[in-house]
């Protein structure tokens, strides 16, 4: 029965069509590309919400299945020396330039990202990134694989990074990897941008570290949990690659596996008004710049239990969200590199911060990529290989390369 078999046919691709299809913003090159790939993840998506309620495994645990399926072990190339050892009793993965160097060499301190739950340092596309930043720029990198969620909450993740930079930083370990301690740079993207911000942050008050940070770099980083419904949450609530609901998942697990701080983050209701004070480092009606804020009206802030603060402070600590540190903790911080994307929940953190920054006398270089979205330094590999992620990580490299 031909007819049938065409009827069923037709109603089959129209399905995977309608699946496949995602509103991707016009702007956007090479629209189909996206359009697969947000496919493919929120295929995942589904079936880790469904592996997650028939508690067959965590949702996260489940999406990090595309961190295992990206895996690639240590190769050294013509390059590049590539070993994976540990610092500190933190994981890492080591790029050694190996063309002999006229003195000492910069480095860059890497950190993933992945909303503290999926990602790490052997992916593809970080092992790319690190392994181009090494034999481009001449540098030793040090990737670092932090411990995850939901195994590990907040602060592990921030104190795995901290002590190996920490431990980068020591003459004797610089010496022995021939850096120069005047050109060390912390770099991050998403959650990895956060926790660069931090731990710059902390090492400017860590009076056991004399050796200065020269750069930091900050790709379209998460600075704040506390408003969950900033303009750029409102506009990108269902934007490619991370939505507003993933977002907010990966925050709350961040700091607990106990669904009620994802309900109460989900509404944006989760901060007690005692520390309501706090809402003035995150007020966009006066930290975003006008066109930014476009056509939105800032409300005040509904409050939430105390509760669940109390129970679970780390969303409030400057350690996870760097957007909260007084303005004094950020006077002489080191020349700072800030990559926005406009299609991206997390565009207004990274924009308030440089505003916050400049305020502070920090050297600021930002980056609004108009035409981008969350993630998009990543898609400079196959199958996904956009040339937007080209562009994005050779602004990167640019300034790393005049700033480190």
């Amino acid at each position: 029965n031909m007819g049938a078999k065409l009827l069923c046919f037709c109603i089959a691709s129209a399905l995977a069509a309608y699946y496949i299809y995602t509103p991707v913003p016009e702007n956007i090159e090479e629209r189909w590309k996206l359009m697969l790939v947000t496919a493919v993840f929120r295929t995942v998506g589904h079936v880790a919400e469904v592996a997650d309620r028939l508690g067959l495994m965590h949702y996260m645990e489940a999406l990090m299945l595309i961190t295992v399926a990206e895996y690639v072990a240590p190769t050294s190339d013509e390059n590049v020396t590539v070993t994976d050892t540990e610092f500190s009793d933190v994981a890492v993965r080591l790029y050694l330039p190996r063309k002999p160097s006229g003195g000492l060499r910069r480095a860059v301190v890497y950190f993933h990202g992945g909303g503290w739950c999926v990602g790490q340092a052997g992916m593809k596309s970080y092992d790319l990134l690190s392994r181009w930043t090494s034999s481009w720029l001449d540098a030793v990198v040090v990737s670092v694989d932090y411990r995850l969620a939901p195994k590990y909450h907040f602060p592990v993740q921030f104190e795995d990074v901290y002590s190996v930079t920490k431990f980068f930083l020591q003459s004797s370990v610089l010496s022995q990897y021939g850096v120069d301690p005047n050109r060390v740079c912390v770099a991050g993207d998403s959650a990895g941008g956060n926790l660069a911000a931090a731990v710059a942050q902390k090492l400017l008050e860590d009076s056991e570290v004399t050796t200065k940070l020269k750069a930091q770099a900050l790709l379209y980083p998460a600075l704040q949990p506390l408003d969950l419904n900033l303009p750029s949450y409102q506009e990108n609530k269902n934007a490619v690659i991370l939505p507003r609901s993933l977002m907010v998942r990966f925050w709350s697990e961040y700091f607990t596996s106990d669904s009620s701080l994802r309900e109460a983050m989900a509404s944006n209701r989760h901060v007690p008004a005692e520390s309501g004070h706090l809402f003035q480092f995150v007020n966009w009606s006066n930290l975003l710049p006008e066109e930014m804020k476009k056509d939105h009206v800032y409300t005040s802030p509904v409050f939430g239990s105390s509760k669940l603060a109390k129970k679970y402070p780390g969303f409030m600590d400057p350690r996870a969200a760097p957007l909260l540190a007084k303005d004094a903790g950020l006077r002489g911080l080191p020349p700072t590199y800030v990559l926005t994307c406009e299609y991206d929940v997390l565009r207004d953190d990274g924009v308030m911060y440089v505003g916050r920054l400049r305020a502070a006398g920090v050297q600021v270089t930002h980056d609004h990529a108009k035409d981008a979205f969350h993630g998009a330094l990543m898609f400079v590999s196959s199958p996904a290989d956009l040339p937007v992620g080209h562009r994005l990580m050779n602004r990167y490299f640019e300034w790393l390369n005049e700033n480190l």
